[in-house]
């Protein structure tokens, strides 16, 4: 049983790079650790959920499930991006079933019981009886929309389902800090500019993926050919973030050499540099000069992933051709590990295999994530 993992499989976890084991199979195939991890490390953590783009404008609502969960993503009346849990406070019926505008309230379709942008119950049509549309025992000021602590940075929504995280600035505040420059507008590129790509694999094995460059000179030769493994340095903060960084950033170039505008303000290290983290427990972010990118990792289930890739810019307006041509070659290159993620998780049926161990030198990264959702397993097991 998942309540049963022993103590001394996390422990060899969290030893030194040099002595570690990976998380051992049963955190990828068994359907009951999967559970667990949902309650440990992805309720109890700030979770990506979504970008602001989803609702770009006033009144703008879409409904988004997190692990079974059923929520409502809002731009509120003020222009504030909010969650709530998408049921209404009556008989517990699904508020909205479809992305689209609110223009007045957001009306429940079972009995019409309607709720302001904002959460607040405001209407309770017929409760005390026909024609009578209050009851005593009906107080609104206590049956407004259950709201989902979130947070929004780098154009991210992050959710804490369980509520008791300690603040998202106070949890990143190291990576905050680290890519402060880019603390300014971002724009999403329109509906070129984001994808989904479906795979076959538990959520974990994309981030481990993502976290390190060992892998580029023979999954991504093309990549590779021009930001070399030598190129890269890694970024290991254990407990926080983790991932890669390149010396060598080029940019894309159109018709007459044209490129994308820079961010604002960039120090000299942004000029040929990248840097591609991952902020547990699931959101790939990356920064270069003149583009960002989210990529939102949503669990499906134990053995299915969907990567939610959104691609930002500096400037509101892009060349079109070479915002299309970026959309493409970064799908291409995303596209080209999938067979690396989907084969680790048919390899870890193997029985045999225990979780594996970390090249020292190139997998710093890697370890320091599982170091991170071992920890966060701990804790769990230990209250």
């Amino acid at each position: 049983m998942a309540k049963d993992i022993p103590s001394q499989t996390l422990d060899a976890v969290r030893q030194p790079v040099e002595t570690a084991n990976g998380l051992p199979n049963a955190h990828y195939i068994d359907p009951e650790v999967f559970d667990l991890e949902r309650q440990a490390v992805l309720f109890a953590s700030w979770s990506g959920l979504a970008v602001t783009s989803d609702v770009p404008e006033i009144g703008d609502a879409k409904p988004v499930t997190f692990l079974g969960i059923p929520l409502l993503l809002v731009r509120d009346r003020t222009n504030q991006v909010r969650v709530f849990q998408n049921i209404c406070r009556h008989r517990g019926m699904i508020l909205v079933a479809e992305p689209r505008k609110i223009e007045g309230a957001i009306r429940c379709p079972y009995h019409s019981w309607c709720y302001g942008t904002d959460g607040r119950l405001v209407s309770t049509p017929h409760v005390g009886g026909p024609g009578h549309n209050t009851h005593d025992a009906i107080v609104k000021e206590d049956l407004g929309l259950i709201e989902v602590r979130s947070h929004i940075w780098f154009n991210t929504v992050f959710i804490n389902i369980d509520g008791n995280a300690a603040p998202f600035e106070e949890v990143h505040a190291d990576l905050l800090a680290r890519w402060a420059e880019f603390d300014q507008p971002m724009y999403h590129g329109g509906f070129d500019s984001s994808f989904t790509l479906e795979v076959k694999t538990n959520w974990k094995l994309a981030v481990e993926n993502y976290c390190e460059s060992y892998h580029l000179p023979w999954v991504h030769p093309g990549l590779n050919s021009y930001s070399r493994l030598e190129d890269h340095y890694n970024i290991t903060e254990m407990g926080k973030y983790s991932g890669q960084g390149t010396l060598v950033y080029r940019q894309l170039k159109g018709m007459d050499d044209i490129t994308f505008p820079d961010f604002a303000g960039l120090s000299a290290k942004w000029e040929e540099g990248g840097e591609y983290v991952t902020v547990y427990p699931n959101v790939l972010l990356g920064v270069q000069r003149d583009h960002a990118f989210v990529i939102i990792l949503e669990p499906k289930d134990h053995t299915h992933t969907d990567e939610h890739v959104h691609i930002f810019y500096a400037a509101e307006q892009v060349d079109e051709a070479l915002r299309q041509k970026n959309s493409t070659q970064w799908k291409g290159v995303f596209e080209e590990d999938v067979f690396v993620v989907e084969g680790m998780q048919q390899g870890r049926h193997a029985p045999g295999f225990d979780g594996g161990r970390f090249s020292p030198a190139m997998d710093g990264p890697t370890h320091c994530f599982h170091d991170w959702v071992a920890g966060k397993l701990a804790d769990h097991l230990a209250k």
